[in-house]
């Protein structure tokens, strides 16, 4: 399918991404880590909310705030990610971010439900050092903006492995035609899952016409590694400006993992695999202003566009995933531990 202009989860109108990285100088207690910032929209988060869903195909996570989106259907505050024992850090900084922007919140209004997700980058991370801090949270999110983004070894994805190798931040985007105009498909993910025999990347590049391929000798991952490195986890964001509500966007965030499967994942025992999705092309106000009522205009779920989605979703995640190893370079972490890129060559 055609890609966005970008080939990121910033094709979508409006979505932004912003980035913290803390690498420290070398020792055993070095901070290999970050925080990353996903913006539904570039309004106010509370108070116009988005529809949205999320679902959980293997539960071995630590997320914050999902309980809430499955109930109500929507989202109300930026999406972060980080690792797992920063969580309530990151927490903490975008509840201090969104307080600033709504004086209401917690006041004469309701509290406000914070979506944050994690993986485990303890290999490569001195995750119990809790290095990132709520100020962290508050500057990926001031650091957002559209465009081109930063991916592999960045923000939230600076300590993660994917296959054996360097993983991280990825992204990638599908255009859905639909009559004159058109749907816009983005995917972003944080890859910290999977071992290097599993990878089907060499099968994708030949697919896509990408003369490269893998250096199959240098993929044998360390003893230590083997034994240190946790099973990880995969988060999955999947942003659109189709209208569709929060029951067709838990369709669609299903259909990620099939992307995520052609990646060749075996969705590990110990690895938290969960997809979250909204939809901007319509907004939720908080407050309805005198009405019970609310119309929004949404697709059928017999439109054919509905296939095209599906398609652009599962397209759009594994190039995702393959971005995160293809951007990612060689990095030294905790216990002078280093993971290497993923090994691509010209043909």
């Amino acid at each position: 399918m055609q890609k966005g202009k970008w080939n990121a989860i910033s094709d979508v109108p409006g979505v932004k991404v912003g980035h913290v990285t803390l690498l420290e100088e070398a020792g055993p207690e070095r901070a290999c880590t970050g925080v990353t910032a996903i913006l539904p929209h570039g309004g106010n988060c509370f108070e116009q909310k988005v529809p949205a869903a999320s679902f959980v195909l293997n539960g071995f996570g630590k997320s914050a705030g999902l309980i809430q989106v499955e109930e109500l259907g929507v989202i109300e505050s930026p999406i972060m990610l980080t690792n797992t024992f920063s969580v309530g850090a990151v927490l903490e900084g975008t509840l201090q971010h969104m307080l600033g922007e709504n004086a209401a919140i917690g006041d004469s209004t309701s509290s406000l439900n914070i979506v944050v997700g994690e993986c485990n980058d303890s290999y490569l991370n001195a995750m119990r050092s809790m290095k990132v801090r709520p100020e962290h949270a508050i500057e990926a999110i001031r650091k957002a903006d559209g465009g081109p983004i930063e991916q592999g070894d960045i923000g939230a994805g600076k300590g993660m492995i994917c296959f054996g190798r360097k993983g991280g931040i990825g992204s990638s985007s599908r255009v859905v035609p639909h009559g004159e105009n058109s749907f816009t498909i983005g995917v972003l993910t944080l890859t910290n899952f999977g071992n290097a025999e599993e990878c089907l990347i060499d099968e994708w590049l030949a697919r896509n016409g990408l003369k490269m391929k893998t250096a199959k000798n240098d993929l044998k991952p360390s003893s230590e590694m083997k034994s240190e490195k946790p099973d990880g986890s995969v988060m999955i964001i999947v942003a659109t400006d189709a209208p569709v509500d929060s029951r067709q966007l838990k369709r669609l965030a299903k259909r990620a993992a099939i992307g995520l499967g052609r990646t060749g994942s075996h969705i590990h025992n110990g690895s938290g695999d969960i997809i979250i999705a909204f939809s901007n092309a319509f907004t939720i106000p908080h407050s309805g202003e005198g009405s019970d009522t609310v119309s929004y205009t949404l697709l059928r779920d017999d439109a054919k566009v509905m296939n095209g989605l599906f398609q652009a979703v599962i397209e759009a995640t594994e190039e995702a995933v393959y971005q995160s190893l293809m951007h990612a370079e060689t990095t030294t972490g905790r216990h002078g531990r280093t993971v290497e890129r993923w090994p691509l060559v010209g043909e």
